[in-house]
């Protein structure tokens, strides 16, 4: 006779996908922040709130900027769930806790889309 275990809700077997996601956002979020390092450095100082509108007017970095939020949030994500998922053992607390996490993260990615849309107009 076989022993049946008991298996809990945890989303297991997502480790390479997962380890691959976080290791191109977070390529993609340095490569950001060097570009943007390097754009500071070499188009003059922004001292006032008029040279960061005119720098963030410019179409591709916001599109940058955007694409790096959503790395952020996606990279979190991933980690978060992975910690809820190795620290919080009762089933209704992790569910719950993760889908607070996903509104919430769900939430900074539209406001941050919200806040570089209206940065152009």
């Amino acid at each position: 006779m076989v022993k049946q275990s008991k298996l809990a809700v945890t989303g297991a077997h997502y480790g390479l996908k997962d380890w691959l996601i976080q290791r191109v956002t977070a390529v993609l979020m340095v490569s950001y922040l060097v570009s943007m390092i390097i754009v500071i450095l070499t188009t003059g100082p922004y001292h006032d709130y008029t040279a960061w509108k005119n720098l963030f007017n410019q179409q591709w970095i916001r599109f940058a900027t955007l694409i790096f939020f959503i790395c952020l949030f996606w990279h979190a994500w991933i980690g978060l769930r992975n910690v809820l998922m190795d620290y919080i053992h009762v089933t209704a607390v992790r569910l719950t806790l993760q889908i607070l996490v996903i509104v919430s993260l769900l939430f900074y990615t539209v406001w941050a889309a919200n806040i570089l849309w209206n940065t152009g107009n």
